[in-house]
């Protein structure tokens, strides 16, 4: 097993000191004394382990998308079935603030919505994102149509987008209004749509 060097270690700390103000504050909102203060580093000490804030960043967001993934693959590793591992997008998301999601929500939401004009970096990690998770749920229904358990006619990319649709809008309309009852209300069709597809 390879031993972690003290440079490693540092960086680790950074990255994981600083994910939650990245994914609340957004990029340009998080200035270098919001990150001396988050790690109890000096300016030196960060930036002799990182280029720029910039490369802080976009090892916050994979940080934080990691995450989010280790949740959801912790949680369909228990389900023997495909429309199981399926449902675990309602069950996790539906229970977000039981979960040890990243502060500040979704990364791939506050980071395609800060970014969109403004960081192609950022903006090329967000994108990167939502293919991997576009195409692990197309995994899930394809799998599924093989082992019986999903229509042979399901067209699985629509069901893949139309699951991540449901999830970030309605984090986003959640995350605006307050209002965790739309939060259910959506949960329940994406449930819905799932189980139509048996």
């Amino acid at each position: 097993m390879k031993k972690i060097t003290k440079s490693e270690r540092t960086r680790e700390y950074i990255i994981e000191s600083t994910a939650g103000i990245f994914n609340t504050k957004g990029y340009s909102g998080t200035s270098l004394s919001d990150l001396t203060e988050a790690t109890k580093l000096t300016k030196g000490s960060i930036y002799g382990n990182f280029e720029n804030k910039e490369e802080v960043a976009l090892a916050a967001f994979d940080y934080n998308w990691k995450t989010v993934q280790d949740i959801v693959k912790g949680e369909m590793a228990d389900k023997d079935t495909y429309i199981g591992k399926l449902m675990v997008y309602v069950s996790t998301y539906e229970s977000f603030f039981k979960y040890p999601f990243p502060k500040g929500g979704c990364p791939i939401l506050n980071t395609a919505t800060e970014s969109d004009d403004t960081h192609p970096a950022l903006r090329k990690k967000a994108a990167e994102a939502l293919v991997l998770w576009k195409n692990s749920i197309i995994r899930l229904v394809e799998c599924g149509k093989q082992a019986g358990e999903i229509k042979n006619d399901t067209d699985a990319e629509e069901v893949a987008l139309t699951i991540m649709a449901m999830i970030e809008g309605i984090i986003m309309i959640t995350k605006a209004t307050g209002n965790k009852n739309y939060w259910h209300k959506v949960m329940r069709s994406v449930e819905k749509l799932i189980l139509g597809i048996t």
